[in-house]
C-alpha cells in the first residue's frame, strides 16, 4: 500500500497534533485528512488503487490511523438512498435501501440530515465492519459519502438558474445532480469507463428532465488534467458547461500547494 501513498503535510506537521480524522472512501482510493483542535487540516494521505478490505491493515501501518481521535468516515458507494424528511422513519432503513443495493444479512445503517432536515441520506455498512471501526476508534460517526456534494449543492441553490445539472466526477464514478428552479429532481451514483459515458449520463437526464440542451448549464467538479475533461471538451456538447471548484469550508496550514492537483471535492469542502 505504501507504494500507492501521497503524503500532503503542513510545514510544521506533527501527528501527535491530530484531535480529529475525516476518511473518505472511494471506490477504487481512500484520502485521509488529520485535523488538528482548531479543525484546520494539518496532514492528508491518499491511498491510490485501495479497496475496502485492506483498510483494517491501514490501522495498525498508517501513522494517522493509530491515533485514537474521533474518526469520520464518508462511504463512497453505491448503495444509498435519499428519504424526504417528513416521510423518514428510524429504524425503517433496510425498507429504503432494498432497492438501491443487495444488503447483507447483518448490516449497519445510518442516516445524515441534509437541506435543513428536508432530506435524509441513508447508507449503510457491514456489521462486521462497524464493529472493526469501534475496536479501533472510541467515537466514530459514519456519513455515505455524497453528503459533501450534496451539502454544498443546498448551500449554493440560490445560485442555479431554471435548469442545471451538476456532476461530481472522481476517476471510475460520478455522482449527477439536477435541479429543477432550485429543486433537487435527480441524484445518482454512476460507475463510467471514461468522459464518454459523463456525456451519456448528462443527455439522458436532459431527456428524462425535459431540459433544453441550448439552456441547461452544465457544471463539472473534479476534473484533473489526465482526465481528459476540458472546459473545451464540454462546450462541444453544451452551449453552457463549465468546470468548477467549490467555495472551500475548510481550513489548511502553511504546505499543501500540491493538494490542489487531486482536485477532490473534499479538498475544498466537507460536510462536518
Amino acid at each position: 500500500m505504501e507504494n500507492n501513498l501521497k503524503v500532503y503535510k503542513s510545514d510544521k506537521f506533527d501527528v501527535e497534533d491530530t484531535a480529529g480524522l475525516s476518511l473518505f472512501l472511494y471506490p477504487h482510493s481512500l484520502f485521509i485528512f488529520a485535523k488538528d483542535k482548531n479543525q484546520a487540516n494539518i496532514g492528508v494521505h491518499h491511498y491510490q488503487n485501495f479497496d475496502l478490505s485492506q483498510l483494517e491493515g491501514l490501522f495498525g501501518s498508517d501513522p494517522l490511523l493509530r491515533n485514537d481521535v474521533p474518526a469520520k468516515f464518508y462511504f463512497h458507494q453505491a448503495g444509498f438512498s435519499l428519504v424526504p424528511g417528513v416521510l423518514f422513519q428510524p429504524g425503517q432503513e433496510r425498507e429504503y435501501l432494498q432497492f438501491a443495493k443487495e444488503l447483507p444479512t447483518e448490516a449497519h445503517f445510518f442516516s445524515t440530515p441534509l437541506d435543513s432536515n428536508n432530506l435524509q441520506v441513508v447508507g449503510f455498512i457491514s456489521a462486521k465492519l462497524r464493529k472493526d471501526l469501534d475496536a479501533r476508534f472510541s467515537e466514530v460517526t459514519l456519513y455515505h459519502g455524497c453528503c459533501s456534494f450534496l451539502s454544498y449543492l443546498f448551500k449554493e441553490r440560490f445560485n442555479l438558474i431554471g435548469q442545471e445539472i451538476l456532476v461530481n466526477y472522481f476517476g471510475s464514478h460520478i455522482y449527477l445532480a439536477a435541479f429543477t428552479d432550485q429543486d433537487l429532481g435527480i441524484f445518482n451514483f454512476f460507475e463510467i469507463a471514461g468522459p464518454e459515458d459523463i456525456l451519456k449520463y448528462v443527455l439522458i437526464a436532459i431527456e428524462q428532465l425535459g431540459y433544453e440542451r441550448n439552456h441547461v448549464r452544465v457544471s463539472l467538479f473534479g476534473a484533473t488534467e489526465k482526465s481528459g475533461i476540458s472546459e473545451a471538451w464540454g462546450k462541444e456538447y453544451f452551449q453552457n458547461f463549465r468546470l468548477v471548484n467549490p467555495h472551500s469550508n475548510q481550513n489548511y496550514s502553511h504546505g499543501f500547494k500540491h493538494l490542489k492537483s487531486e482536485n477532490v471535492l473534499e479538498s475544498y469542502w466537507q460536510y462536518e
